[in-house]
């Protein structure tokens, strides 16, 4: 083993999508969430497995919101990941069976890919995804994080509903796990000032910012203003070597390739070849050729993680911290060969005198400097609001904005006079609103991602709030309750969520 170097290594996993289930199949909705439960979660949670079973603890910091993890519970969702899961063998077995001997051998590699994909959801997955989170959180392997209910873009809400969200998505997480998380990835890393005392009031102690929010400087976790609550930032040095907007591991010629399918059968088996070569022009996929690309990467980021340690660890003049962070898609969905790069970063760190731990153990152990008022950030583009508050979706503002109004007033006219009854009526109008806002929908616009379907899931949400809610301003209330229950079996998550507990109201 070589000599220890000072200071901390902290991997941070945020996995989110928005609520697909019922919102359409393909090309957008519902096979998203299978891709990426097939390709990332399934993988990523079993190299964690793996290591947990062979004694390490305090790998990573893993979150999982809300919003995925009611879908990974959800019983249509695992009935038809159950179902995705034959489909990839099936296409996989006919592909075996074509005469062209590269289909063929991609056939026959994908069969054993998805026979072992439908044995691990099977034995582990089969009941939901809780099962499999909690036995890590339990072993000790991952410090869990939660957020806000349906991934909002904070700083852009109004405040009343901030605190309902983070409230409730905190109360989720500990339904499903057993225990609330001590900290939070906060949507888009969206942060306003101020935001900080929302976080302590709701029992948060830690966070995630970019790197340029503190100016650059991560080699510590921050407190924030007057506040306990440690804002941990990105190190973008060490992120962007994985992952970047322009390179990053995942490029790599020997890679299995994410863009380019087999048309007969839709399995990917060709490797990215090059950058600017065509499709159809690139090699077959050579599984001993990316396997050792994995092994020098690995070792790559291992050094680099090393020796960024000890250049940060001298520059502030006491041992340092370097997190790196990003989606867990990346690693499976993405980039194919991520998660056993993953686990091989993992089992090296310590070899080569890498102290690894998770954001509460840094938090404990001291990795904390001297406080710092935050200034408006997230880590989209230009690291501000742009993305969510620019003017290509300055509807979508204007929407939110209005929804979220309309919502409230509603919800809070009824509570005044139903007092401690329970109100379905007013949980699907919240339910209805928070979906309205999800951080994903103006998002995919500016990016220009499946942007009108964005548009669309957007302005059905704000539909179903103002359909209940002109119900229910109205006095019909068997009509409103109907609505609602109408409403409520395409958006069936969070069963636990009361309006009784929106701050600002007679029982909240």
């Amino acid at each position: 083993m070589t000599a220890s170097v000072p200071g901390q290594f902290s991997l941070v996993l945020h996995s989110h999508l928005p609520w697909l289930a019922n919102h359409g199949r393909w090309p957008v909705g519902e096979e998203w969430l299978y891709q990426s439960w097939a390709g990332s979660y399934l993988p990523v949670v079993e190299a964690l497995r793996r290591l947990a079973d062979d004694g390490f603890t305090d790998q990573l910091t893993l979150g999982v919101t809300p919003v995925l993890a009611a879908q990974l519970d959800d019983p249509h969702c695992l009935r038809s990941m159950h179902e995705w899961l034959a489909d990839w063998q099936l296409r996989a077995r006919e592909a075996a069976q074509t005469p062209d001997g590269a289909v063929r051998r991609l056939g026959h590699r994908e069969h054993r890919a998805a026979a072992a994909a439908l044995g691990t959801f099977e034995t582990r997955w089969r009941h939901g995804g809780s099962a499999p989170l909690r036995a890590l959180v339990d072993a000790g392997t991952v410090e869990l994080l939660s957020g806000p209910l349906t991934h909002p873009f904070q700083p852009l809400l109004d405040p009343r509903l901030r605190e309902f969200g983070l409230r409730e998505g905190l109360a989720d997480t500990r339904l499903r796990v057993g225990r609330t998380p001590a900290g939070i990835w906060a949507p888009e890393c969206g942060f306003a000032p101020g935001m900080e005392t929302l976080y302590a009031a709701a029992g948060v102690r830690h966070f995630l910012v970019d790197g340029p929010a503190l100016h650059g400087d991560s080699a510590l976790g921050r407190t924030v203003g007057d506040s306990d609550v440690v804002a941990f930032a990105r190190d973008l040095p060490i992120s962007y070597r994985v992952w970047s907007p322009r390179s990053g591991y995942p490029g790599h010629a020997a890679y299995r390739d994410f863009h380019t399918y087999h048309h007969g059968t839709g399995l990917k088996g060709v490797r990215v070849t090059g950058r600017s070569v065509a499709g159809e022009q690139k090699k077959p996929y050579d599984p001993d050729r990316a396997t050792a690309a994995v092994s020098r990467h690995a070792a790559d980021f291992v050094a680099h993680v090393r020796d960024r340690l000890v250049a940060e660890s001298d520059r502030i003049g006491r041992p340092a911290l370097v997190v790196a962070a990003f989606d867990t898609e990346l690693f499976g969905h993405w980039w194919y060969e991520g998660p056993q790069w993953l686990e091989q970063v993992l089992r090296l760190l310590p070899e080569a005198g890498v102290r690894v731990g998770s954001l509460q153990t840094a938090r404990e152990g001291g990795f904390v400097g001297e406080p710092v008022r935050l200034d408006d950030s997230s880590w989209g583009s230009g690291k501000d609001w742009r993305v969510w508050n620019g003017p290509q979706v300055a509807d979508l503002v204007q929407l939110n904005r209005e929804v979220v109004s309309t919502a409230l007033d509603t919800v809070d006219k009824r509570l005044a006079q139903r007092g401690a009854l329970r109100d379905p009526v007013s949980d699907q109008v919240l339910r209805e609103a928070l979906l309205t806002v999800s951080s994903d929908w103006a998002f995919m616009v500016s990016k220009d991602t499946a942007a009108q379907y964005a548009r669309d899931r957007a302005f059905e949400h704000a539909h179903a709030t103002r359909e209940i809610c002109w119900a229910a301003d109205g006095g019909r209330e068997s009509p409103a309750r109907d609505l609602a229950a109408g409403w409520a079996r395409p958006d069936n998550q969070f069963a636990a969520l009361d309006a009784r507990r929106l701050p600002g109201t007679a029982c909240g």
